[in-house]
């Protein structure tokens, strides 16, 4: 038995997706009953047979911090793929975010700990990552930076992770993934797919920064790959390209039929847009929108690297410009 966390969201969808079209015997964790119709929606933009394969998922609420729910969850299971968290930039939420990604994640190393769990694959980010000096590309070999000014999102997840390193120390065999700005469809309502939903209705600007972009069919092959390898306690940077951001969003409005922003926002404009959104916040109590660390990632150059990866598997990405092109089709014909 294969568990899966985090089943509800863009990764963990794709994963259930291929490992039920697999035939492997799956269980899923949920927390909120309406957000399954994510996990759904996903399987029917891929097949006519959704329900079937969809059906064939043993679903079980339990929150990442309820032991007792997690204890049902792990009878049976012999490996855990761990897609659940938190995402958010917001400085307000971040005991929520430690609760969720730390906490969390401690208590699933623990479970897999005392379940004697043949492997766990853990999805982090690229965010856990270091910088680099001189524009030089980051790797698994670019060390996290405590003195930086990381978003509170980045603290967590690298938390998370010394967790998962934690538990290989007690015997855990482990592999983590982390992977940039990942692209899919299916989840129009938040994440990268509302970021399509974003380009559609029109964008006005764009930055001068650069992103690392995957499809989310990598990350999963990725991620199953690694599972069935006689890998272990490694890590993974997936990058299939690194693109600026001015081409990604022209891209994005290109596939779905929109007008392309042609107004820059430079780091002048975002340091005002920040502050006025902290203030509207304070004001009116409205959740943040962009945030510091947000407004200087926008801005700023930053190359990653998947040498490793590719390497390690002999794996070469999907081209994102047809990986978007793809995306922007399905939405624009979304069920």
């Amino acid at each position: 038995m294969i568990l899966v966390t985090g089943g509800t969201g863009l990764v963990g969808a794709h994963l259930l997706y291929r490992l039920v079209s697999e035939n492997k015997k799956v269980r899923a964790i949920y927390r909120n009953e309406r957000k399954i119709e994510n996990t759904k929606s996903v399987f029917s933009y891929y097949t006519e047979n959704y329900n079937t394969l969809f059906n064939a998922i043993e679903w079980i609420q339990a929150d990442l911090l309820d032991v007792p729910a997690l204890s049902e969850a792990f009878i049976g299971v012999t490996k855990v793929y761990h897609c659940a968290a938190f995402v958010s930039f917001e400085p307000d939420k971040y005991h929520l975010l430690r609760k969720t990604n730390i906490e969390g994640t401690a208590n699933i190393v623990n479970f897999c700990v005392s379940n004697n769990i043949e492997k766990l694959c853990y999805v982090s980010s690229i965010a856990t990552l270091g910088n680099t000096l001189n524009n030089e590309y980051i790797s698994e070999e670019t060390n996290w930076n405590p003195e930086d000014d990381n978003s509170v999102y980045a603290i967590t997840k690298y938390g998370a992770e010394m967790e998962v390193w934690r538990g290989t120390q007690e015997g855990l065999d482990a592999v983590i993934v982390n992977p940039g700005v990942i692209l899919g469809a299916g989840i129009w309502r938040y994440g990268t797919g509302n970021l399509f939903k974003k380009a559609h209705k029109g964008l006005k600007y764009y930055t001068s920064g650069s992103v690392g972009l995957v499809s989310v069919d990598d990350v999963v092959s990725v991620m199953t790959r690694l599972m069935d390898s006689d890998i272990r306690n490694e890590r993974f940077v997936l990058v299939a390209e690194n693109w600026t951001y001015k081409d990604f969003l022209q891209a994005l409005a290109k596939a779905v039929h929109a007008k392309w922003p042609k107004k820059l926002a430079n780091s002048s404009l975002l340091n005002i847009a920040w502050k006025l959104d902290w203030l509207q916040h304070k004001i009116t109590g409205k959740r943040r929108q962009l945030t510091k660390q947000i407004a200087k990632s926008l801005t700023t150059e930053t190359h990653y690297s998947s040498d490793k990866i590719k390497t390690a598997l002999n794996y070469k990405f999907k081209a994102v410009d047809k990986t978007i092109a793809a995306i922007g089709n399905y939405y624009l014909n979304r069920k």
